[in-house]
């Protein structure tokens, strides 16, 4: 069954607490982006919103780190209550090194590839992850129109994930909504990153349900 991640990006940052709220009974996780105006254009969330945000949910809290120097921030953001952790292939010189030490701090490590990145170079990696995280927009804005070759890539990553005989989690994040959602399951994707498909969307929790009803129709 897929899973939904909602992602507060999207959501009434005045009303955050309350938003969650609304919302977590539906979803399996809170989506967490953090930008720091450098690896992309824009900067969001940091650690104190983290905490804050923590003591509001019991659910898992996936940390999307879209920031240059992962390294110097994965044990504070663990420490504050990250459950998952996805950490960009782009944005480091040592992705193995970081992927263990997520690991021995007790959480999940994602690898995340943007849309220019291809699957091809998660082969020395892909059995040491949780997860990966397939940006099918270009990191940094929520809201954005989801890329359509970003369908053909997550088909071939769920092939790679199969031969390999491993229960890789596939994450797509960015331009997901009730045109695409379906098709994406159907394809090999396991969790869907939700932002304005959830928290500006009146119908959510019948998009959700939808979408947990899916299957995967990959053929080998």
């Amino acid at each position: 069954m897929a899973k939904v991640a909602a992602s507060i990006l999207a959501c009434d940052l005045a009303r955050l607490a309350d938003e969650v709220k609304r919302v977590e009974e539906h979803v399996d996780m809170i989506h967490f982006d953090v930008m720091d105006g450098h690896f992309v254009p824009n900067i969001s969330f940091g650690l104190p919103v983290l905490k804050a945000l923590r003591k509001e949910t019991k659910l898992p809290i996936s940390v999307h780190l879209m920031i240059t120097n992962p390294e110097d921030y994965i044990d504070r953001f663990i420490e504050e209550g990250a459950d998952m952790v996805a950490i960009h292939y782009e944005s480091t010189f040592h992705l193995h090194r970081l992927v263990h030490r997520v690991k021995d701090l007790g959480a999940q490590a994602f690898v995340a590839i943007n849309p220019h990145t291809p699957i091809d170079l998660l082969s020395e990696i892909i059995t040491d992850v949780d997860g990966v995280l397939v940006m099918s927009v270009n990191p940094g804005f929520s809201g954005q129109r989801f890329i359509a070759r970003s369908l053909e890539k997550i088909r071939n990553l769920r092939k790679m994930v199969k031969e390999l005989g491993l229960e890789t989690e596939i994450m797509v994040d960015g331009g997901v909504n009730e045109e695409n959602a379906s098709i994406l399951v159907k394809n090999g994707a396991t969790i869907l990153v939700m932002g304005y498909g959830i928290f500006k969307n009146d119908n959510y929790v019948e998009l959700i349900r939808s979408i947990k009803q899916e299957r995967e129709e990959f053929a080998d």
